[in-house]
């Protein structure tokens, strides 16, 4: 028998702040390095790591105003709640709410439109049955529980961020060659290289989609005041980092053109790197795809799950099973929606889709941190950032996302 329980007591708080880093790193790294760092270098080209300079910039900036407003309200459904609290008006948390569950969605079939790229490195299978196979195993596994679908995303961080680390070890003489290309051919004064550097920062913000995913949990943080700002700074430097390393041995390793249609991107530079069997880069990239797919379900889930609790969603979607912990019929109906999107709509199209939709939503959430510090400047236990950081984050994400059409 399921039980339906509100928000203040529902889920289970079993994971601590090394828990909630790692899988949070997991989400962002899966979520595009193994999948579009091709892409982005056929959109920028040489500039490609200036973009995602620029995608991390935003996505920083951003990253800081979740993290005081999860600590403010660390509860399911965290944007629609931060925008409820703000703005009062239930059509406008109600609407973000939907958006960023979509979003996950959308994030979670573009990784698995991914997966099928790494698979068929091994065994030409129709793509549909892949996708099929792959997003049913994923939401069982999201279903037995969150400390089960939270360890087995650690694991899966630390597999997928040795594989980044191989890549980069390997290929980095070839990084170093890039220091004897003229800085005038890279970074023409022409204009009309911008555009192609707001195109691919707004496909690299795809990489980075991630660190809000943590928020979805936060009713099942350990000690979410400080705990839940810690673990999405700490992700997000990581994953950074890694960014950018990988990007630069991957232009430094392919022509551009070449990185540009590969379908498994990371695969290729090591080939060519080492001259090596991709076998085992292959499946590192299929353990990223798989992680970054597993936590784009729970976290729409949650949010259904969430909305239901605040009377924004039917009471069917706020039922938890007592014996899993977990709000089961919300993680059915992602899982079902991952899986028609999937087969629907081909990868590039998911990612621009995702990124558009995410970058709305954090211009929404940086105004609404701005309008709830002027309410209540500082509660108890939670330490602000600076105004400014909110202010950037709201113009820097319209920014991008007016360049980007």
């Amino acid at each position: 028998m399921e039980q339906q329980v509100k928000a203040s007591g529902g889920l289970r708080r079993d994971v601590g702040l090394t828990l909630f880093a790692l899988y949070g790193t997991g989400n962002i790294i899966g979520a595009g390095i193994y999948v579009l760092v091709g892409k982005v270098a056929g959109e920028a080209g040489m500039l490609a790591p200036l973009a995602f300079v620029i995608a991390a910039v935003i996505a920083g900036l951003t990253g800081l105003s979740y993290g005081e407003l999860a600590s403010r309200y660390p509860v399911s459904a965290g944007e629609a709640v931060y925008l409820h609290e703000a703005f009062k008006k239930r059509w406008l948390a109600v609407s973000v709410g939907f958006l960023i569950a979509v979003a996950g969605l959308v994030s979670a079939a573009t990784m698995a439109r991914g997966f099928v790229g790494y698979f068929n490195q091994f065994v030409a299978v129709d793509a549909a049955i892949v996708v099929v196979v792959l997003i049913s195993a994923l939401t069982l596994l999201a279903v037995r529980g969150i400390a089960e679908s939270a360890r087995a995303a650690a694991l899966l961080t630390l597999v997928e961020a040795g594989g980044l680390l191989w890549v980069i070890a390997v290929a980095s003489p070839n990084a170093l060659s890039l220091a004897e290309v003229p800085f005038a051919e890279v970074f023409s004064a022409d204009a009309g290289v911008w555009p192609g550097v707001f195109a691919g920062a707004f496909l690299a913000f795809f990489a980075f989609i991630g660190f809000e995913d943590m928020v979805s949990i936060a009713e099942e943080v350990k000690n979410p005041q400080r705990n839940i700002p810690r673990g999405i700074v700490l992700a997000f430097v990581f994953s950074t980092t890694l960014y950018l390393l990988i990007t630069f041995v991957a232009i430094g390793t392919l022509p551009i053109d070449e990185l540009a249609q590969s379908d498994a991107p990371l695969a290729d530079v090591y080939s060519a790197a080492t001259g090596r069997s991709v076998v085992f880069i292959s499946m590192i990239g299929l353990v990223a795809v798989i992680n970054g797919a597993l936590i784009q379900i729970i976290k729409a889930a949650r949010v259904f799950y969430g909305m239901s609790c605040n009377g924004w969603l039917p009471a069917f979607f706020g039922v938890v099973n007592p014996r899993t912990g977990t709000p089961v019929r919300s993680t059915l109906v992602a899982g079902a929606i991952v899986l028609l999107l999937s087969l629907l709509l081909p990868l590039l199209s998911l990612a621009k889709l995702t990124s558009g939709m995410v970058l709305l939503v954090f211009m929404l959430v940086n105004l609404a941190l701005i309008r709830i510090r002027f309410m209540d400047p500082a509660p108890e236990g939670v330490r602000p950032v600076p105004l400014w950081v909110p202010v950037s984050g709201a113009i820097a994400s319209a920014g991008i996302l007016l360049a980007a059409f």
